[in-house]
């Protein structure tokens, strides 16, 4: 029988007895390392017996794990591993088969350290580059297993987090194997990023509860090394840093998907952690795809609660501070062949003259989320005034099952508004001007924009909107700096802006008083005039002062006079405070060390003169505070304006004046004026003789040194425009008729026939268009370029 038996195993093939001669008779003894170099030769001198090979070991491994032989089945995997290292002939796959296999059956084992065991192999093989493609192979199984081994809740804590380490690590080779292999079956399908994505983020999650209740930091820094996060995070950032641009979509669903299944907005943090990790991993060329689906996804959550969507804002804001912008601000030109167009470009056409393109609803837009992303999040600002007026998310007066908290509103409307102001600072100033112009023409007048709230908002809702587009046109202009105010900010701007300067709702003056504060101050001057008082050497402010450029006499020519005729009339209004008139204080110094020429500075003194008139008569039956408010006003900006002149003769009569109040009319100072509780008199019946400031003497003064005397002996009188109907309304409501004229006068067939006659400038430099009622198309084509460069 000994005879027979060694007969028979004489017979058996050769790889098999190689294959068995690599385990030792007690499996504690490990792999037979000088046989295993034995069956390697014999692999690579016989490159095709390597597939039988596999299929043997695979038996092997099969039988010892149905027996519970688990050191034997360590020694298979040893020796596939080592075997698939030293291989790389073109019988691979067919081995790569077999050790497939044999990982699977691990990974279906109910005890731990197999599966552990298997995932380490797969991560060998993850990293091994084969030298032949492959037809057929599937990774389906092994994303549903490592997701599953990512989501393991094993008893013992230890054994849990060392199988979800494993998950990670698993997932992180599928990655590997399959991204860059275009045989392969896609794995940014929705099919497989909805199980890879979510497991990351759980363990992501799992590892902030995990680590706020770490006991010292010391524990922390050592258990840092078994935790899953540091892992999770690094398996996440190369899964995002492999994404193109055509599968950042489906990378990031599952992620929107995850923080709305387990309501994870509302907390912030997580979700703000998620998309730090988001925006930091792609590649910059691609963040505007994120903050698009941000913006479509923050629409989808329209009629959630207050908390949801301010968790959504809140993502968008540190998305927008960390977007790059020439990627959010990246400009394209949309044709009917979808043409892009570098910003450059775009901004050589302006340059050229094509202003009018601010007036149009233009096919040109500021790239695929600028202007977007402010009208979703405009549009988020009305619906959220409108929940907080209704308490209703369809516009009942029934408040339904969710029950609208108005201070919830009122916080997600301020994170709306910094978020504006958050992508207008990634914007160059050109794109700024015209996200400034957008806003403004979504300020709503009542009679004019129909587009209002729902109807059960009524005059508040229109009020608390305009009051809300303001602020975001403060945060927009907030650090605005242009060389050339003309072009910056252009009437179709500024004039609507001076118009809701003289409502009545004083918050509404207040704002457009600031936003005219932020786009004069180009050279930081503003904080030097936060607080009114007489300053006797203004040298201590460190003002910076440059000569008026040729573009700022331009537009203080054209429109100077506008505002002064705002300044004089928002003194005369009866609501104005405190603030109001240290802002106006602000702007009357800002204009002076900004935009003034010699001009300018007469035609602010006669500004400065006419509001003391003014704070004298009755006529106007200014409360006693509004009165000495507009004496202290007029007596600072003097002070200011005198020492800016270097005139001594004009500093001497206006430290004399202010000297002669100090003793008898402190009330007339604001240092008296503007504190908490003013020092007012019961009347100012008596307020002449040495105690004003008189234009004759200041006339003879200054024309000493060469100024304009004939216009400075004339009194400043606001020029009487159509505009000024507005001071005398009582509510901006009354804004309609002229609302009305403006429209009718530039209506769309006028404007349309100015367009045809602008793109005829550009024919000659290949660039073409058709102008439409509401739309204007450009498309570029140079035909004779001969020069070899790029068409655009």
């Amino acid at each position: 029988m000994t005879g027979v038996c060694g007969c028979c195993g004489a017979l058996r093939p050769r790889y098999k007895r190689l294959v068995d001669n690599i385990f030792p008779e007690d499996p504690e003894d490990g792999l037979v390392k000088a046989n295993m170099e034995k069956l390697t030769f014999y692999a690579l001198s016989a490159p095709e017996k390597l597939d039988r090979i596999g299929a043997y070991l695979s038996e092997r491994l099969s039988r010892d794990v149905a027996r519970h032989r688990y050191g034997y089945v360590c020694i298979a995997m040893e020796a596939l591993d080592q075997l698939l290292m030293a291989c790389h002939c073109q019988s691979i796959n067919l081995f790569v088969e077999s050790f497939l296999k044999m990982v699977r059956k691990l990974l279906e084992s109910d005890k731990p350290s197999l599966q552990i065991l298997g995932t380490n192999s797969f991560v060998k093989f993850a990293n091994i580059e084969e030298d032949t493609p492959s037809y057929h192979r599937s990774y389906d199984f092994f994303v549903s297993r490592f997701s599953e081994m990512c989501h393991s809740s094993y008893e013992d804590p230890d054994i849990r987090t060392k199988i979800r380490m494993a998950g990670i690590k698993g997932l992180q080779g599928v990655v590997r194997k399959t991204v860059n292999d275009e045989l392969q079956a896609n794995i940014w399908d929705p099919q497989h990023m909805d199980k890879i994505v979510p497991s990351l983020l759980f363990n992501l999650q799992s590892g902030e509860r995990t680590e706020s209740r770490s006991p010292s930091p010391l524990q922390a820094s050592e258990k840092e090394k078994e935790s899953p996060v540091e892992l999770t995070e690094r398996c996440f950032r190369e899964l995002l840093g492999r994404a193109a641009y055509g599968n950042i979509k489906n990378a990031i669903t599952p992620v929107l998907m995850h923080l709305d299944n387990h309501s994870l907005w509302e907390g912030k943090t997580f979700a703000v952690r998620c998309f730090k990790i988001i925006m930091y991993s792609i590649q910059s060329q691609h963040s505007h795809l994120v903050i698009q689906q941000l913006l479509g996804h923050l629409d989808a959550n329209s009629k959630n609660s207050a908390t949801v969507r301010a968790g959504i804002v809140e993502v968008l804001l540190e998305a927008a501070a960390i977007a790059a912008s020439g990627s959010v601000g990246e400009l394209y030109v949309h044709t009917h062949i979808h043409t892009y167009i570098h910003k450059t470009a775009l901004a050589d056409i302006f340059h050229f003259g094509v202003n009018w393109c601010f007036d149009y609803s233009l096919f040109v837009y500021a790239g695929p989320t600028v202007l977007e992303v402010f009208n979703t999040l405009l549009r988020q600002l009305r619906l959220s005034v409108d929940y907080e007026l209704t308490g209703s998310y369809d516009g009942s007066t029934n408040i339904g099952t969710k029950i609208i908290k108005a201070h919830e509103e009122r916080q997600l409307q301020e994170a709306v508004i910094r978020t504006i102001g958050s992508f207008a600072n990634t914007l160059p100033t050109y794109q700024r001007s015209e996200v400034m112009l957008f806003i403004m023409g979504k300020i709503p007048v009542p009679g004019v924009h129909l587009a209002l709230p729902s109807t059960g908002s009524g005059h508040e809702g229109t009020r608390m909107i305009q009051v809300m587009l303001l602020k975001s046109l403060v945060q927009v202009t907030a650090g605005f700096q242009t060389t050339n105010m003309l072009t910056a900010l252009p009437s179709s701007f500024l004039e609507p802006l001076l118009s809701f300067s003289l409502t009545e709702d004083p918050e509404v003056r207040l704002l457009v008083l600031q936003i005219l504060l932020s786009l004069i101050d180009r050279h930081d001057n503003r904080p030097k005039f936060t607080n009114i008082s007489i300053i006797s050497d203004i040298s201590v402010l460190k003002l910076k002062v440059d000569k008026c450029s040729r573009q700022d006499n331009l537009f203080m020519k054209k429109h100077g006079q506008q505002l002064y005729r705002h300044i004089y009339l928002g003194c005369k209004e009866h609501s104005s405070g405190r603030q109001h008139y240290e802002t106006l204080f602000a702007l009357l110094g800002l204009l002076s060390v900004e935009l003034a020429n010699e001009e300018v500075v007469v035609d602010l003194i006669r500004l400065a003169l006419a509001l003391q008139d003014l704070a004298l008569s009755t006529d106007e039956a200014l409360p006693i505070f509004n009165r000495c408010a507009v004496h202290a006003l007029a007596a600072a900006y003097l002070n200011l304006i005198c020492q800016l002149t270097t005139v001594p003769a004009f500093c001497q009569h206006i430290h004399e004046v202010i000297e002669v109040r100090q003793k008898e009319s402190p009330y007339l100072l604001p240092e008296d004026v503007f504190i908490d509780n003013p020092k007012l008199p019961s009347s100012l019946e008596k307020v002449e003789g040495d105690v004003l400031f008189l234009q004759s003497k200041i006339t003879e003064v200054l024309g000493g040194s060469g100024y304009n005397t004939d216009r400075l002996a004339t009194p400043y009188v606001p020029q009487y425009t159509d505009e000024d109907r507005l001071s005398k309304r009582k509510s901006i409501g009354e804004t309609i008729s002229l609302q009305v004229e403006v429209e009718s006068r530039n209506s769309p067939e006028k404007e349309e026939v100015k367009a045809q006659n602008h793109l005829q400038q550009f024919y000659g430099l290949g660039i073409y268009g058709f102008v439409t009622a509401s739309k204007c198309f450009l498309f570029f084509c140079p035909a004779e370029d001969t020069s070899g460069g790029d068409h655009i």
